[in-house]
């Protein structure tokens, strides 16, 4: 092979897919003379699931390209982002984690041998490292601390100090792994310029930061480990695999915010360098696809429907899950995964004549980003509007709210809204309502409403929910009788921040926190 040729395949390798390089000329001078040394750190927090494959795919590009690849399971980081990781599960998850991205690897042909994995507290509590920190914090203002964390850290109204030191132990790893290139998604953009700022500044060199795209989960917002209906866990059961799918965002010829598409061009693609459509004969039968492209095209044009894109896909997913669900049937990996992610104990129950009643929470309703499609005044009641909102679902909620004297129909059009979509349909002057738009109220006179509103950049369809309580399930209709939006409600409040709350929680979508205009310390219903 030609040694330009080799270069220029090498280059090719290292950056498909990619977002964003920060450091080209510095990356093609390196691969001129000698192999790219790279690391990829994932905090040992939430099970990892389908879209940790995207990462996956990458490292093994980087492996055909000749690099020298480190993982690192950032343990540290995963207790210092609020505590994500409880200390007494961190080693638990880190083992979970060192076994599950393992058996994610071998289930995409990666020889585990020409990896390196690394730990990070092997080397974040040893002398030189600590001293680096301080010497780090006596640098950095808590402003760029604070802004570098943004996209990654859990951000909380009130943050701690340990998610203020998260941004700059990322960057130090950079120095003790001793590598040229950080590799990461482009939610780590500001932590990546954050080190290339700080690090020439304790007298090491400024690295390569090279970025994945942020992948849409399948309802079309990014693939999260907190959303349950984002995403699917790499131990899911083949019947939920299809569950899942079938609910996936994937709207006939729109190839936007399309998770079912994403995971095909980032995953699938990659890795085979093909992808297999599978339809009935008498829908012109199966066609392999050799380049991305022509499958979006053709999705496009509506010459592949949803249907079979996503039965397709399922057929490609589960010939990788299988090996991972066949290593972690075994006793002792099925012990480790019970003990690092452990079930929430129930709510206690009572008998009809104890007291208290039994404990509502959070979770139990489902609150969704909404976009507001359209507004009309509703026909029989001048106080009524009558809107068609888009939740994520194949046809908009028909909607009644009564915000006629608050908010005027053109600021409402086009706006993204926070709805409760679990309440019992109910008929309004005789047009039946799907859900209820929350907004912020003043407690006196005269009486003021704002709609809360979700983080910008946000998808129609994205969960909201309080922060502590992400990973519990909806209850599929409110029973008016059991009133759980109504104790629930008794607790809601606007913060001095105008940030909507439960009990000082937070309401949060995987963007940050939900927030009214300048309604403080307002009531929410």
């Amino acid at each position: 092979m030609d040694p330009a040729t080799g270069l220029q395949e090498k280059y090719h390798l290292v950056t498909r897919n990619l977002q964003e390089v920060l450091g080209e000329d510095k990356l093609m001078a390196i691969l001129k003379e000698r192999e790219l040394k790279i690391y990829w750190g994932t905090a040992t927090t939430g099970k990892p699931h389908v879209a940790y494959f995207v990462p996956m795919s990458k490292i093994a590009d980087f492996l055909k390209a000749g690099c020298e690849v480190t993982i690192l399971f950032a343990d540290l980081h995963a207790y210092l982002d609020n505590m994500k990781a409880p200390w007494e599960l961190l080693e638990l998850r880190t083992r979970y984690y060192e076994n599950v991205i393992k058996a994610m690897l071998e289930s995409i042909g990666v020889p585990l041998e020409k990896l390196k994995f690394v730990r990070g507290t092997d080397y974040q509590l040893s002398k030189e490292y600590t001293l680096d920190v301080y010497r780090l914090s006596s640098l950095v203002t808590q402003h760029d601390s604070k802004k570098a964390g943004a996209e990654v850290v859990k951000q909380v109204e009130h943050p701690l100090l340990s998610g203020l030191l998260y941004p700059g132990l990322q960057a130090l790893d950079e120095e003790y792994l001793k590598v040229d290139a950080q590799f990461g998604g482009v939610d780590q953009r500001k932590i990546f310029t954050f080190a290339e700022k700080y690090l020439p500044s304790l007298g090491y060199a400024k690295r390569i930061h090279l970025m994945n795209p942020m992948v849409p989960g399948l309802t079309g917002s990014k693939m999260s480990s907190s959303e349950e209906d984002s995403k699917i866990d790499l131990l899911d059961r083949k019947e939920d695999v299809k569950k899942k799918l079938r609910k996936a965002f994937c709207e006939p010829g729109n190839v936007e915010n399309n998770g079912v598409l994403s995971f095909i061009k980032h995953v699938l693609f990659p890795l085979k360098s093909e992808f297999v459509v599978l339809r009935e004969e008498k829908w012109g039968g199966n066609k392999t696809y050799t380049d991305y492209e022509a499958l979006e095209k053709d999705f496009a044009e509506q010459v592949v429907h949803p249907g079979d894109l996503k039965n397709s896909v399922e057929v490609a997913l589960n010939k990788l899950l299988d090996p991972i669900r066949e290593k972690f049937s075994s006793p002792e990996l099925k012990k480790l995964t019970q003990a690092a992610y452990p079930k929430a104990k129930p709510a206690e129950k009572h008998t009809k004549n104890s007291e208290p009643e039994n404990t509502v929470v959070p979770s139990q309703l489902d609150m969704r980003v909404g976009k507001v499609i359209s507004v009309e005044k509703h026909p029989d009641a001048d106080s009524l509007y009558v809107e068609q909102i888009d939740v994520g679902e194949p046809e908009p909620r028909t909607v009644v709210s009564g915000l006629v004297q608050f908010v005027p129909r053109e600021q409402l059009q086009g706006r993204l809204v926070v709805l409760l979509c679990n309440m019992k349909p109910k008929a309004m002057r005789g047009v039946e309502s799907k859900g209820m738009v929350l907004c912020a109220s003043s407690l006196g006179e005269p009486r003021q409403v704002e709609l809360l509103e979700p983080p910008a950049g946000c998808c129609a369809g994205e969960r909201v929910y309080v922060e502590g309580y992400e990973d519990g399930e909806p209850e599929d209709e409110l029973k008016p009788k059991k009133k759980v939006f109504e104790k629930l409600q008794a607790d809601f409040r606007v913060s001095e921040d105008c940030i909507a709350q439960w009990k000082e929680r937070n309401f949060l979508t995987k963007l940050g926190t939900v927030s009214c205009k300048s309604l403080k310390g307002g009531s929410i219903g």
